[in-house]
């Protein structure tokens, strides 16, 4: 089912995920009916009207966690939409803003895709061409560069594009440098260009069927971020792309997060694994009945 993911709704999930409650006139649309009809929140009356609030947090967070990626980690996805949301507004033309607000009286309103493209970070310069523009992309560190005109954004065909899903780990790439060596493990290494999974408006995928490059998808050591490479990557680019495993994979998983597991197991128990590189991982996950996640890669 689908939901219009905002950081106001993120925030509602969270507050009622940590016990808290809220009126029950901000608890409309899709997601909340839905957690009402499951009993996962209750309507309680309170002087002329009443207040939503769930019963049992853990299990709220539990089942919203297989409901939607952006659900997986309420906080983290919420800092994420965050960011994002200023992104967008702080890059969109001062002079669109003006005309909005001389036409509509509202500078605020949102044109559908204003902010189409995706986020590309590096720890080594890479020559890329923009446009028709050359240059070479170096990030300073504590930044990334966001790619708008992606059709008309070129890399050289040595270049290894890796996916990343979590923020934080795109954000500390040079904090990972030892660990992206197994990438590329050979006497002259290629150059890796870093993009960011979100937001997952589809133009990543676009851009990397439109190129040559070598695809590689560094997410969580969970069943969820393995579906994820399946079926919005590895589908489309099938060869051309691979999982990253690291080779302490083992021994991170064993470590790794039970409740996540269990949180995970009934809905891709039976996930259908296309690219048998992956069956390994898998095997893992359901040996040791523990899930890993990639933050616990930044050094």
């Amino acid at each position: 089912m689908p939901y219009n993911i905002t950081t106001a709704l993120l925030n509602k999930l969270i507050a009622l995920v940590n016990g808290g409650e809220l009126p029950a006139s901000d608890c409309k649309g899709t997601v909340f009916a839905e957690l009402l009809k499951e009993g996962l929140l209750i309507s309680i009356p309170k002087g002329r009207g009443s207040f939503c609030k769930a019963p049992n947090g853990k299990a709220l967070r539990a089942y919203l966690a297989t409901r939607h990626d952006a659900f997986k980690d309420l906080e983290k996805s919420e800092e994420m939409y965050r960011r994002l949301s200023w992104a967008e507004s702080s890059i969109r033309p001062l002079a669109l803003r003006k005309e909005q607000a001389a036409t509509t009286g509202n500078s605020k309103i949102r044109i559908t895709r204003s902010c189409k493209g995706f986020l590309v970070n590096c720890y080594e310069p890479i020559p890329v061409s923009l446009n028709g523009k050359h240059f070479d992309l170096n990030p300073p560190d504590g930044s990334y560069v966001f790619i708008a005109d992606y059709e008309n954004f070129f890399i050289p065909e040595n270049v290894i594009v890796v996916g990343i899903e979590n923020m934080e780990n795109f954000r500390y790439i040079e904090r990972q440098k030892t660990l992206f060596k197994q990438i590329v493990p050979f006497v002259k290494p290629q150059p890796l260009l870093f993009v960011a999974r979100y937001p997952q408006s589809g133009d990543l995928i676009r851009w990397l069927c439109g190129n040559e490059n070598y695809y590689v998808h560094f997410g969580d050591l969970d069943l969820a971020g393995i579906n994820i490479y399946l079926t919005e990557f590895y589908a489309k680019l099938e060869d051309r792309s691979a999982f990253f495993i690291p080779q302490d994979a083992e021994k991170r998983i064993a470590n790794g997060s039970r409740e996540r597991y269990d949180d995970q197991i009934l809905k891709f128990e039976n996930m259908k694994v296309t690219d048998l590189r992956v069956l390994p991982l898998v095997n893992l996950i359901k040996k040791h009945h523990k899930c890993y996640d990639q933050e616990g890669f930044i050094e």
